[in-house]
């Protein structure tokens, strides 16, 4: 969670690596740690661990500065590193000066650049939003990172099929929603001519621990919005078991990958990572 401090990352990586956890994901909220950053010091400090980034708001960056740091992650860490993107909160957005007008537009323009940087082209881009001349990485990855896209809405669930690798969803998704949402990607990657299924990761609100039922519940309402409210259906309460049960049931339901996303009340998140890795792994291997 973004609210965990830059000084305990290495503990929190600790927690992940030492509890058998195949992945680490970290936010990049406003205005909390780079996400960058952090990711290096999480894949510093371990030596299988796989970490992703869920994910890098575009607006606040220059395509360019993306891959460099991408590509540094990709080289240092291969195959350990999934870089995740997304329109990023308006309003925060427009805090720091970087909203613009058609953030589809933008989206689209960063991911198609940012592949080919990472590919090694040189790019040049006169765009709506990205201007390029002639940009070419003096290091690019031996081989490009997955690149995820953040989306909500059905225009970029259906741009998330074209442009991106995977689609990540948030954990106000419910098992339902996850099913319509992978129609939608499948459709955008069908409309790119793009072979074989989507891949979705969707992040799963969970609570454990004493009164978990009423923390769900809370933070749930706290979650909601007049734009976007947090089902009821769209989280799992309980112990190690009822928690596994609820992975298989958004697997069942279309996600290939399930992160499980403590509370932000969450009193002890390295608490949390251990009985993720120790009590509700074994229970689905």
């Amino acid at each position: 969670m973004p609210q965990v401090p830059p000084e305990r990352l290495a503990e929190m990586a600790a927690a992940a690596e030492d509890s058998g956890l195949d992945e680490l994901w970290v936010w990049e909220d406003c205005f909390f740690s780079g996400s960058a950053v952090s990711a290096a010091t999480i894949l510093a400090r371990t030596e299988r661990l796989r970490v992703g980034i869920g994910v890098m708001p575009v607006p606040l960056r220059n395509v360019a500065l993306t891959a460099m740091e991408v590509a540094a992650l990709a080289r240092l860490y291969p195959g350990r590193v999934t870089p995740g993107f997304g329109h990023g909160v308006q309003e925060w957005m427009g805090q720091v000066g970087a909203r613009v007008e058609s953030p589809l537009t933008l989206f689209r323009e960063q991911l198609t650049a940012l592949r080919a940087l990472l590919g090694g082209e040189k790019v040049t881009a006169a765009g709506r939003y990205v201007h390029l001349d002639r940009v070419a990485l003096e290091w690019p990855p031996a081989t490009v990172p997955q690149l995820v896209a953040a989306a909500t809405g059905p225009k970029t669930l259906r741009l998330s099929g074209e442009i991106a690798d995977a689609t990540i969803l948030t954990a106000r998704t419910s098992p339902e929603q996850l099913r319509a949402a992978r129609k939608l990607v499948a459709e955008g990657r069908e409309k790119a001519g793009r072979i074989g299924p989507p891949r979705i990761i969707a992040n799963l609100l969970t609570v454990t621990g004493p009164d978990a039922t009423k923390r769900l519940a809370a933070t749930q309402r706290a979650n909601s919005s007049a734009q976007s409210v947090h089902p009821a259906e769209a989280g799992v309460a309980g112990d190690a078991h009822a928690i596994a049960d609820a992975v298989r049931r958004w697997a069942d339901a279309g996600a290939d990958t399930v992160i499980l996303e403590p509370a932000v009340d969450d009193p002890d998140l390295v608490g949390f990572v251990r009985f993720v890795g120790e009590q509700v792994r074994p229970l689905l291997t």
